[in-house]
């Protein structure tokens, strides 16, 4: 009875451990899956970058801009201290 009861257990184990794993229909669905969620974050990374991008160059443009404002405030007061020290 006790090695009946061994084999018996043996004969389980081994029955459990093969339908274990997932079949290869899942293997693949889970995969597809995968692959679906990796798009949809690559897709909304690149928004991100676009939208970061976009901001980006307004930044560059509107400190181009300020700069040159800048600079042309700078010449006009040096130009009214030329002329103030001339007199």
């Amino acid at each position: 009875m006790k090695k009946f009861l061994t084999m018996l257990m043996v004969a389980s184990v081994f029955g459990l451990v093969a339908c274990g794993g997932p079949t290869e229909e899942e293997k693949v669905a889970a995969e597809a899956e995968a692959a679906a969620m990796v798009e949809e974050m690559m897709g909304g990374l690149e928004e991100v970058m676009e939208e970061a991008e976009e901001v980006a160059v307004e930044a560059t443009a509107e400190g181009e801009e300020a700069m040159t404002e800048g600079e042309e405030a700078t010449e006009e007061v040096v130009e009214e201290v030329v002329e103030e020290a001339a007199h």
